[in-house]
């Protein structure tokens, strides 16, 4: 049975922990919010590159891209995010489920011959990405980027995967990660990077006006130039939405320890007191004892 010494000192360590776990509950919450501003910047520029990609697909020119190269898929590259660092309860589990799904999924598709590379960005993830022995299934490094990149890694990595696409080293390209939604959801997403679909645009829900343009210097030179534009605009969305779902699991994994906590130093502040009372008690029918052995 633990004295009073122990319990106190167990409910000052239990003190600290939750005075750490609300610091790192804190300092998560600042930095989700600013992804999530970041997020909110984006999109803008996201929606008028999709709205542009829309209006053009809507006119009567005709469009022809390596990018939209539809072949069939012999090599397909899985790009999965996740985190570098720990402490944000399971998020990274739950995303390495759904990249195996996927890659169950791919294989029903393409068939066994098909080879699927797994490229993780994140430390965490690459990690448990390392660890996957599949048949047909190999890894590749995500060289030059982590789960915080942005700007001109994330624009180096994409022309990366394009340049890839364009070699033929890969025949299709996908993404798997956390879609922000609220710091309280999250919702886990599969999207296709390579070939660009031209139902992505549709997809996007840009209702395009039936309005005249005129098309300065032509249509088909414009999306040449829009369309890695539109590329560039996905993943940086992909990358700032793993942010912001990052740090908002890591706010509410630092929410769930500090109640933890709370609850525990509760409990224990409870044993103390009734320990302490039950010494009291014990010293006083001592003090009785020996006052009517007199």
């Amino acid at each position: 049975m633990a004295t009073l010494r122990e319990l106190k000192g167990r409910i000052g360590s239990v003190a600290s922990s939750e005075k750490i776990t609300g610091a790192m509950k804190m300092i998560s919450s600042a930095k989700m919010h600013k992804a999530e501003q970041a997020l909110r910047q984006l999109r803008p520029f996201r929606d008028q590159v999709e709205t542009i990609m829309a209006n053009l697909a809507d006119s009567d020119a005709t469009f022809a891209s390596p990018l939209m190269e539809e072949r069939p898929v012999q090599r397909a590259i899985i790009v999965v995010w996740g985190s570098d660092d720990g402490l944000c309860g399971a998020y990274n589990v739950n995303i390495f489920k759904q990249l195996l799904q996927r890659i169950a999924d791919l294989r029903q598709e393409l068939g066994q011959g098909a080879r699927i590379t797994v490229c993780a960005v994140g430390a965490k993830m690459a990690k448990a990405c390392g660890k996957i022995s599949l048949p047909g299934v190999d890894t590749m490094s995500a060289e030059g980027v982590d789960s915080k990149s942005a700007d001109t890694k994330v624009r180096d990595f994409i022309w990366r995967l394009r340049d890839m696409f364009l070699r033929g080293e890969a025949d299709r390209v996908e993404a798997v990660y956390m879609s922000f939604k609220s710091i309280s959801r999250q919702r886990l997403e599969t999207a296709q990077l390579l070939p660009v679909s031209a139902s992505a645009f549709s997809e996007a829900g840009k209702e395009v006006q039936a309005r005249p343009y005129l098309f300065e210097p032509s249509p088909a030179a414009i999306f040449d130039k829009i369309l890695p534009m539109y590329l560039l605009a996905l993943m940086q969305d992909i990358f700032t939405e793993n942010r912001a779902s990052e740090q908002a699991a890591r706010v509410m994994a630092m929410q769930s320890a500090n109640d933890n906590a709370k609850k525990l130093r509760e409990q224990l502040n409870l044993e103390f007191n009734k320990l302490r009372q039950a010494a009291i008690t014990t010293e006083l029918l001592d003090i009785l004892g020996g006052q009517v052995r007199d």
